[in-house]
């Protein structure tokens, strides 16, 4: 299929979506919503993507920050609650990493331990991190139990721990993505 035939099945899909009655989200850009008069509107994306990165043996405290953040206004993603049945996984996780505003890397002494997918998107995090602007915050660490943080990560970046307290470490959390957002808007504008 060429890239114009792509583009027209696309088209017609998102079409066909709409005349359903039915809303249809483009990750990271926004939602197509049916509208009164056989058009649709578009409401762009504006809450701050945050990418969760975690293992296996942390989903509970994974899908708690996950529903947290969510509560919170903010637009969470993890593999368990965004990708779907057929999708290229490795390639939809390095897309969340490159868009999300934020990667919140969960860190146990199961983490710190295990090989795997965790390393990976801990890796290629710290590789975007290293093109943003040396002020930016984009990798915030969070420690879910009492472990040891690679020192890769320690020598540069502050972490944030979810006890004994985990409002208060997620209060951190919040008010650092806020002070961060706050400082980008300002930038764009001035």
């Amino acid at each position: 299929m060429s890239a114009i035939e792509a583009r027209k099945l696309i088209a017609r899909l998102l079409r066909q979506s709409l005349q359903r009655g039915s809303n249809v989200e483009i990750e990271g850009l926004g939602t197509f919503v049916p509208g009164t008069s056989s058009g649709f509107r578009f409401i762009a994306q504006t809450k701050p993507r945050v990418f969760i990165a975690y293992v296996e043996e942390d989903l509970e405290a994974a899908v708690k920050l996950y529903d947290r953040l969510a509560q919170a206004g903010l637009d969470p993603w993890m593999d368990k609650r965004k990708l779907l049945p057929g999708q290229n996984w490795p390639r939809a996780i390095e897309t969340a990493i490159q868009s999300a505003h934020f990667v919140v890397a969960c860190f146990s002494p199961q983490s710190v331990s295990k090989r795997g997918s965790f390393q990976c998107e801990l890796r290629y995090a710290m590789q975007c991190a290293a093109r943003i602007p040396l002020d930016e915050i984009f990798l915030i660490p969070v420690r879910l139990e009492p472990c040891v943080v690679p020192t890769r990560i320690t020598r540069r970046i502050h972490y944030v721990n979810l006890f004994p307290s985990w409002e208060a470490g997620f209060e951190t959390i919040l008010k650092t993505m806020a002070e961060q957002e706050e400082r980008r808007k300002t930038k764009q504008l001035g």
